[in-house]
């Protein structure tokens, strides 16, 4: 129902990349949070090729509200390797591609700030495309819960019927399960089976 809402995600190219992050926090005084992981997956016609999660040392304190989301301390994030370390890496995955991501407006700045930050030049891309602000058209049609931000990731798995990978680390986020469960919804959509 209200199918015709969710029209531009059938417009996406057969290949693209989902990009999702953890953080130190929510921005505040002091800027912007730091990355402490970035997971990243491959579609590839249609299908997931690749799930790749990097982990990074924050140089800001992970703080006890993100700490319950993710579940990693700042002890485990101390041991991670720098961004910059491992930036050839991320952007070799970000290159030429469109980057779907839920809550664009949150994860993007941050990886942009840390690019700034530590000297380096984001490759050319396609574009970003926010999964979570095109779906609230929609969302509202049906009544699903929906902030202003739109419907949340665990909204939209339900209502498409995919399988919740994050039931299997108890509820935690996680980059690289987050990316590829998000993957997973938008190929859903795609395919407009909805469950409701």
């Amino acid at each position: 129902m209200y199918k015709e809402l969710l029209w531009i995600f059938t417009q996406l190219p057969d290949d693209y990349i989902v990009l999702d992050t953890e953080t130190t926090g929510l921005p505040d005084e002091n800027g912007l949070p730091d990355i402490v992981t970035l997971g990243i997956t491959v579609v590839r016609n249609r299908e997931i090729a690749e799930t790749i999660e990097f982990k990074t040392q924050p140089q800001k304190r992970i703080s006890e509200e993100a700490q319950s989301i993710h579940g990693i301390t700042n002890e485990q994030a101390a041991a991670f390797e720098s961004f910059d370390s491992q930036w050839q890496r991320i952007a070799g995955y970000l290159k030429d591609q469109l980057i779907i991501i839920h809550n664009a407006s949150f994860d993007w700045p941050i990886l942009q700030d840390h690019v700034e930050r530590y000297g380096m030049v984001m490759p050319q891309i396609q574009g970003v495309f926010c999964s979570q602000k095109t779906a609230i058209p929609w969302a509202q049609a049906m009544n699903l819960p929906c902030s202003h931000r739109g419907p949340s990731l665990d909204a939209l798995t339900k209502a498409f019927g995919v399988e919740d990978l994050r039931n299997n680390l108890g509820g935690l986020h996680e980059a690289r399960i987050d990316s590829r469960q998000l993957s997973q919804v938008v190929e859903a959509i795609r395919r407009n089976e909805s469950t409701i």
